[in-house]
């Protein structure tokens, strides 16, 4: 590329048009997850659509790969060279009560869309952690707090503006472009870059939710009674359970420093008083707890039942999904895992099933919907080393292989957990083969590729894909 052409593309973008060596550069390309970060040869940071567009063909004339990041949670390929769209930028979020629809651009977070909702008894069906960006999360599925409820995310989509290949823009609906609109819930940004997405809210209001914390060596069979507990729950009954082992931290409190501790994170969408009756047989079986916060609370404040930290860290994670977790899976998971494992490990399993099971009114690639748990395994690398600590991860997950039936974009992990066999598992076979197709009529060079990549098959695949 020639300082003129770099030149060129700044006159036509209202944001900021970066190379490695200019101030800011790597502010702008930092992402959440800090193991890993991108280095492309040119940043533009999207202020709206236009932008996109402008980025996008000034890629393809070019021959540039293209990555786009809002927050960088979702972290799968560095881009070595290429083209960085940031879209943190384009923050409008517009809701229509009567409706019960939010409409948000490209860079907007779930915590900035429940303060507009709230006072509308509305919620968005957002994850755990609300400074996740809407638009990849809501691309990749959507597994929330709220799943087994009102089910995946992604089955909400009413529309959804995006920038293909050719730096068109378009308005996809199901009904205008179903092949597009059925490969983008599901293909995340294979298909294009999203710059505006239109989504259906839900009526809730208030939770009954909060955490049960238990010490992992007074209590050692919380998770075998979480599983039994999960069984026969109504639909309404949201949760998890994580171990984590708690670091020996004055901030950290007393209880739990220095503790392996077991955490069960509930969201019921029915009554207090039900969703008592409901907990009392885990309380009865799990063993005794260290200290409970279960409450009755306004939705704006649902981000306190897991209380994600949303600082930025290096962390490794991979993910599975299962239709059932046995004795066996479980004695494997606090086998490789556990409080006796070489390299500290957080463990989360989150149930399932419920209305996830619910097919979609608009077809979407969303796949593995008679899932019932899915075990996300997370390493944050403070004194350890990626090198190290991915083996311990390999042979967890190998180890489950016989009981698992895939994997979620959501918690999919990097670099080698982003190549062409894991991101095979988080599609049918069926599904797969269609993408592909789809993939090779809107990106038949495939630009867009440093992602949880699909690349095209079919007539329509190039050689430089």
């Amino acid at each position: 590329m020639e300082h003129n052409d770099i030149e060129t593309l700044a006159s036509e973008v209202k944001g900021p048009v970066l190379r490695p060596g200019d101030e800011g550069y790597d502010q702008e390309r930092a992402g959440f997850n800090l193991a890993v970060q991108h280095r492309p040869d040119v940043i533009v940071g999207a202020t709206r659509a236009e932008d996109v567009q402008a980025a996008v063909r000034f890629a393809a004339e070019h021959g540039l790969p293209v990555a786009v990041q809002a927050t960088g949670h979702g972290f799968s390929v560095p881009a070595d060279g290429g083209l960085l769209i940031t879209t943190g930028r384009m923050s409008g979020v517009e809701v229509d009560p009567a409706e019960h629809t939010v409409t948000v651009e490209a860079g907007v977070r779930f915590e900035q869309v429940i303060p507009e909702t709230v006072p509308h008894g509305l919620a968005p069906l957002n994850g755990s952690a609300p400074h996740v960006g809407v638009v990849s999360y809501v691309l990749g599925g959507g597994i929330g707090i709220l799943v087994r409820s009102f089910g995946y995310a992604s089955d909400q989509v009413r529309s959804m503006d995006v920038v293909t290949a050719d730096g068109s823009l378009r308005h996809v609906t199901a009904d205008s472009e179903p092949d597009l609109y059925w490969a983008l819930l599901g293909g995340r940004d294979n298909f294009g870059i999203v710059t505006r997405l239109e989504m259906n809210l839900v009526p809730v209001a208030r939770l009954y939710g909060g955490g049960i914390f238990y010490d992992a060596e007074a209590a050692p069979d919380v998770l075998k009674a979480y599983l039994r507990w999960t069984e026969g729950l109504p639909q309404e009954m949201n949760s998890s359970v994580a171990l984590i082992p708690m670091p020996d931290d004055p901030e950290v409190p007393e209880p739990m420093r220095g503790r392996h501790v077991y955490h069960v994170r509930i969201a019921y969408t029915g009554s207090q008083e039900e969703g008592e009756r409901l907990v009392a047989p885990l309380r009865d079986t799990a063993g005794p707890a260290l200290f409970e916060v279960l409450r009755e609370m306004p939705y704006a404040e649902s981000a306190s039942i897991h209380d994600d930290p949303p600082v930025a860290v290096p962390f490794l994670r991979e993910v599975a999904l299962f239709e059932e977790f046995g004795d066996e899976a479980l004695a494997t998971v606090l086998e490789h895992a556990g409080p006796e494992a070489t390299v500290p490990c957080v463990v989360e399993l989150r149930h399932l099933g419920g209305a996830l099971a619910t097919p979609p009114v608009h077809p979407n690639a969303v796949a593995h919907r008679d899932a019932q748990y899915i075990l996300s395994v997370v390493t944050l690398l403070f004194g350890v080393t990626e090198k190290d600590t991915r083996p311990v991860l390999r042979r967890l997950f190998d180890a489950l292989g016989p009981w698992t039936t895939g994997s979620s974009l959501n918690f999919m992990g990097h670099g080698e957990n982003a190549g062409q066999e894991q991101v095979r598992t988080a599609y049918a076979p069926e599904a797969l083969e269609r993408l592909g197709a789809i993939k090779a009529v809107h990106d038949p060079e495939n630009i867009f590729r440093l992602n949880y990549n699909i690349p095209p098959t079919g007539d329509g695949a190039s050689a430089g894909s």
